[in-house]
């Protein structure tokens, strides 16, 4: 089953700090993200989801993860431990 697309959260939200105030835009991974055109890949993997199940994970986080693992050489026990403490 296709995962379900995130609500947009409003700019107002007094009680959530937005991600570009948290990260530093400046970050390399952060301005690739910018540059990858998201929603073709999203079109190109949809065919793949089944109409049955529980929702997927989203395309953006696998292709992300993947994306990251080759950039930095990590195997997935040191990608998992790059995200912890």
């Amino acid at each position: 089953m296709r995962p379900k697309k995130p609500k947009a959260i409003g700019e107002g939200d007094l009680f959530r700090a937005r991600l570009d105030q948290i990260i530093n835009m400046k970050h390399e991974p952060v301005q690739l993200a910018a540059k990858v055109d998201w929603e073709w890949i999203d079109q190109q993997i949809a065919p793949i989801y089944s109409d049955k199940g529980r929702p997927g994970i989203e395309a953006r986080f696998v292709v992300g993860w993947l994306l990251l693992k080759h950039i930095y050489g990590l195997s997935d026990k040191g990608g998992v431990r790059a995200l912890g403490p």
